[in-house]
């Protein structure tokens, strides 16, 4: 797979910044999603200036994380956006900041007690699958609440937002509807938890102009920063 120059990201990543509003570009925090490209991708963005990334499989972001300079270990800001296992926590749980896909208690309290095991604190979003469709990972908007509630007592994890994916065949609109969800969910939480949600994950590069509109603070951007991913398998 080809690697982009160190020009190339800088390029790629300025272009997604001027094409949010400037009165919004300071509020969001845009992942880097270096998923199914090589380490000497991830380095060459990191050589760029790229600070923050997303990773979807856990042995992929493991791989990365022994390979790569101690420099860029203390560093980058590791998100895991992909679906993950309750077994698979503890290989991630020494250096990852922000895991975007929890969806249901179960994991959080692994989660929660990975982290402890390595006296860290790991932030955490909760899924919601707001497309309805069978594929998507997440919980049921009506369970979002509870899982939240029950979580509130796990001293080694902290809820700061949602994440959701938009549906593969949403049109425009519907996607809309989903991003608007997700934020009138968080809302709902906040105001009946007496909690802070302030992260919404959503977008990603065919649909974060729509996410950004709808009240984003995280951006997953893949082939905007990275080019076309070449799938081997």
């Amino acid at each position: 797979m080809a690697v982009l120059e160190v020009s190339e990201y800088i390029e790629n990543y300025n272009e997604i910044l001027h094409s949010i509003d400037s009165d919004k570009v300071s509020k969001i925090k845009i992942l880097s999603v270096s998923k199914s490209h090589p380490v000497e991708a991830l380095i060459n963005a990191y050589e760029s200036g790229l600070r923050v990334f997303g990773e979807n499989y856990v042995q992929e972001m493991v791989d990365k994380y022994e390979t790569i300079s101690n420099e860029m270990k203390r560093n980058i800001e590791w998100h895991f956006i992909g679906h993950l296992q309750t077994n698979k926590v503890k290989y991630i749980a020494p250096f990852v900041n922000c895991i975007h896909s929890v969806y249901k208690l179960k994991l959080a309290k692994e989660i929660d007690k990975r982290a402890k095991e390595n006296n860290r604190i790991i932030d955490l979003l909760l899924q919601v699958n707001t497309s309805g469709e069978d594929s998507k990972s997440g919980c049921e908007p009506r369970e979002a609440e509870e899982v939240i509630r029950s979580s509130m007592g796990l001293e080694n994890v902290k809820f700061v937002g949602l994440m959701t994916i938009s549906g593969l065949e949403s049109t425009d609109e519907e996607r809309k509807a989903e991003f608007k969800l997700l934020r009138k969910i968080r809302d709902e939480i906040e105001m009946n938890l007496s909690i802070e949600l302030p992260e919404l994950s959503m977008g990603m590069t065919s649909d974060y102009q729509e996410a950004i509109e709808e009240g984003a603070t995280m951006i997953r951007i893949g082939t905007a920063i990275f080019g076309k991913r070449e799938y081997t398998k």
